[in-house]
């Protein structure tokens, strides 16, 4: 089973707030893979709104995203992107 790892910075002024807690877990549902993230030691299931709410991934904190299962090359690039992106968020 291919399992891939990336760290990567929360680059939106909010951090990972409840809107973006929402894209960022209702995007890991459309993967099958098993995707999870992890912040100063605490680790949450990526598509459990909750559980990253619990990180408390504020803005600067690095995260590291780890996929494993089939699709995971393509989850991990879209998740990547959807960060970069500020979760399409205005600032």
């Amino acid at each position: 089973m291919l399992t891939l790892s990336q760290e990567l910075t929360i680059v939106n002024k909010l951090g990972l707030h409840a809107r973006a807690a929402t894209k960022l877990a209702q995007l890991c549902q459309s993967f099958t893979a098993q995707i999870t993230l992890e912040l100063e030691s605490k680790q949450a299931d990526a598509s459990s709104i909750m559980a990253i709410l619990l990180l408390a991934g504020g803005h600067g904190k690095t995260v590291k995203v780890t996929a494993q299962g089939q699709d995971a090359k393509k989850a991990l690039a879209a998740i990547s992107q959807l960060i970069s992106d500020k979760f399409d968020e205005e600032e």
